[in-house]
């Protein structure tokens, strides 16, 4: 592991950064300007980046988004806001927080254009977030939050590039790319010593590995309480904005690509993670369980209990006998299916034209017409202006329990309409 990037964990994870607000500003004093490391030619040739593969890119930012629920002090902070804690709160926070990161890429970066106020308001909606949960004594909006965040963005897709069929179209585009996340990093109030971006492409490559070993993978093993609430939530409201999500399928999805002990999807991945559990057992008896926590490092992020979920190598013989797996229905798992074949087909040239046009139109539909939701929510209250503030409500948060309990079977004629 490079020193640099090792000097970077080590301080993301200090008290001051954990203590340390996102902004010591009020929002009226906030003073937004460019880093004196911005390259203009950079962050436009990401731009272009971003849109030669946006389906995917915007697909790998939703499941870096569940990634991110799974951080308490993350967690605590959202539901202190009370402004996603029901679906129809969920669908315009998050419909919201996907037009002002197309804005981003949509718009040149230079004050008073769309994304420049985009990220103001982004930024002093985080101010008053913090603010908020610190009066009710649940902490702030930190450096290392904000860090985290940003994780959600780009780990994915910088991580695993190949699951979700992204390629460089020229030389450099991941470098842009990196670039363009450090600057919204800066321009969303990260300190350059705490913003995963780093410098290099690599650098943050390594920064990101080392954050979903020790931070995701550990925090979605053992969530906190009210995350399957939240994570739902927003994965139920933006289904009006992509009916193809399928939350359980997604969850799970969300979890394999986490890395997360267990879940496995093909035959290689099966094996092989047969294969580690009996390398784990050291020659005791098959049936004997092994504790996850053999398969995962010592997590970073404070308060992350240790699982005491037990592995059991017969369950990985075929895929239908892996517990997580088996539990799912039908359509959840045609969703997976459909996810695991479209990183192959957006690889070829035609399958990215594609499914990016359906992205590019289903942009317009969000902001001019999202017709699906008017039938949940109504015509007027379907309707998302990105510089106002989001509604509040005081939905009562079920505990995970109530989501993990066993489900009866979809009547067949469920199962078809799903599909």
């Amino acid at each position: 592991m490079d020193v640099s990037v090792e000097k970077f964990i080590d301080g993301l994870f200090t008290k001051e950064a954990t203590e340390q607000p996102s902004d010591t500003q009020k929002p009226e004093e906030l003073d937004m300007s460019l880093p004196e490391w911005y390259d203009e030619k950079k962050f436009n040739q990401a731009r272009r980046f971003y849109w030669d593969h946006c389906f995917q890119f915007s697909s790998s930012m939703l499941l870096g988004l569940v990634m991110v629920f799974a951080v308490p002090s993350i967690l605590k902070v959202l539901i202190s806001t009370r402004r996603s804690n029901s679906v129809f709160t969920s669908y315009r926070r998050y419909l919201s927080t996907v037009l002002h990161t197309q804005s981003w890429f949509e718009y040149d970066l230079k004050p008073g254009s769309i994304s420049w106020k985009s990220l103001f308001t982004v930024r002093v909606r985080h101010i008053k977030a913090g603010l908020g949960a610190k009066s009710k004594g649940l902490g702030t909006v930190s450096q290392r939050d904000l860090a985290l965040t940003q994780f959600g963005f780009i780990g994915p897709s910088m991580l695993k590039p190949d699951k979700f069929g992204i390629r460089q179209m020229e030389a450099g585009d991941w470098e842009a790319y990196n670039h363009f996340w450090r600057t919204i990093g800066h321009l969303i109030g990260l300190e350059d010593k705490y913003n995963i971006c780093r410098p290099t492409f690599e650098e943050t490559r390594q920064v990101c590995q080392i954050l979903l070993e020790r931070v995701f993978t550990p925090c979605l093993e053992n969530v906190p309480e009210y995350f399957e609430h939240m994570a739902r939530a927003m994965l139920d409201g933006l289904w009006c904005v992509n009916p193809s999500i399928d939350v359980d399928g997604l969850m799970y999805w969300t979890k394999y690509m986490a890395d997360v002990p267990g879940y496995v999807y093909n035959e290689s991945d099966r094996y092989t993670f047969q294969n580690r559990l009996r390398t784990l057992l050291k020659g005791k008896p098959e049936d004997t369980g092994v504790e996850v926590n053999a398969l995962i490092p010592e997590p970073l992020v404070e308060g992350t209990c240790r699982s005491k979920r037990l592995l059991y190598l017969h369950d990985y013989d075929k895929m239908e006998s892996v517990p997580e797996y088996k539990s799912l229905n039908f359509g959840a798992r045609r969703k997976m299916a459909f996810n695991a074949i479209l990183g192959y087909i957006y690889s070829t040239w035609l399958g990215r034209w594609y499914f990016n046009l359906n992205f590019r139109f289903s942009i317009l539909l969000m902001k001019y017409f999202p017709y699906l939701a008017f039938f949940r929510f109504g015509f007027f209250a379907s309707f998302v202006n990105i510089f106002e503030e989001d509604p509040i409500d005081n939905t009562e948060l079920k505990p995970n329990s109530e989501y993990l309990k066993p489900k009866p079977p979809l009547p067949w004629y469920k199962e078809i309409l799903s599909f």
